[in-house]
């Protein structure tokens, strides 16, 4: 059994990555559906909490179904993050996620996500002082350092596990790498294996179908994976996953009423959560991902990224769904 602190997350759990743009309440609900374990918000910026900011603060909404459910925050300064995770423990969330991997300039160049690993005594001090601001377990999010010449996360996890984190999750990349090359989960396993770790161990990066997932579980000896873009227009393949973990066979892929259902499902949420105009334009990044490699797709997928009301959308999905059903099989 993986536990987060005495948060029980089952034999091997499967979680979904807190992406920006992505990771929001009516993703997170089709994800549940399709097996996810455990799930993230989006990262929240600690200044924007602070500050009030009506964004930040929107990314606090969780919900009961979706448990257990951390929140991710993101900042460069000790205090600000301290009293960002105070606001967030008030929404009552299974954990608190810290992370120090985001590569992305606007963080980095803050002294916000990955550019901590360049500085580990400060790390180490924001990720104590939020440990001891808080009751709920904290976890970490990170990546195996910045740059090649210093791959740090062995001392890393030690040092954090040290002050109290309750589990810890390694992105196969440097900071440097960004999202670029094969993840190397080659240090995330000597993690696992160091004696002196008693955490709970994730790996992530680049794991897209079950039988890697299986692949990387069995190499590594990891506690659990975390799953990001390979959920985007895909939340059963966390299903797909655990199937193929417990009987070793590839479960069928979806079919196209499946997916056209679980698309109106998300955009419907999204209405609901973001208000018509934003639900509309914003579900525009994720056709794409539900209806990839579907023969003679592309015009539909036009329309619906065109379309700019809700009955319009509701309207091409249901043309998708007759046009693409399974024909009857003729006597």
């Amino acid at each position: 059994m993986t536990k987060i602190g005495n948060l029980e997350l089952g034999e091997f759990p499967l979680l979904l990555a807190p992406m920006e743009d992505v990771s929001d309440p009516p993703f997170r609900a089709v994800c549940k559906a399709g097996g996810a374990d455990m799930m993230y918000t989006e990262f929240i910026s600690s200044e924007g909490l602070i500050r009030n900011a009506a964004k930040s603060r929107q990314k606090l909404d969780i919900f009961e179904y979706e448990r257990p459910i951390g929140i991710q925050l993101f900042g460069g300064d000790v205090q600000n993050m301290v009293g960002s995770a105070e606001i967030a423990a008030s929404v009552n969330p299974d954990l608190i996620d810290i992370n120090y991997g985001c590569p992305v300039k606007a963080v980095a160049c803050r002294g916000a996500g990955a550019a901590l690993l360049q500085d580990i005594p400060k790390m180490v001090k924001m990720t104590e002082a939020i440990v001891k601001c808080t009751t709920l377990p904290v976890t970490v999010k990170t990546r195996l350092g910045w740059d090649d010449r210093t791959k740090n996360i062995t001392e890393v996890a030690e040092r954090l596990q040290d002050i109290g984190i309750k589990a810890l999750t390694v992105h196969g990349r440097t900071r440097v790498q960004m999202y670029k090359g094969e993840a190397d989960w080659s240090l995330i396993g000597d993690i696992k294996n160091n004696p002196r770790i008693h955490i709970p161990i994730f790996g992530n990066g680049d794991i897209d179908s079950p039988q890697k997932a299986a692949e990387y579980k069995n190499r590594y000896g990891v506690d659990g994976i975390m799953i990001g873009r390979a959920a985007v227009g895909s939340p059963w393949v966390f299903r797909e996953i655990k199937h193929y973990l417990k009987t070793g066979e590839v479960l069928a892929g979806p079919d196209i009423p499946e997916r056209v259902r679980v698309c109106r499902e998300h955009f419907t949420f999204s209405m609901k959560w973001k208000g018509d105009r934003l639900g509309v334009f914003e579900m525009r990044r994720h056709y794409s991902n539900y209806f990839k490699s579907i023969p003679d797709f592309k015009p539909y997928r036009t329309r619906l990224v065109e379309a700019d009301t809700a009955s319009e959308v509701y309207a091409i999905l249901d043309e998708i769904s007759e046009t693409f059903a399974p024909q009857p099989v003729l006597a």
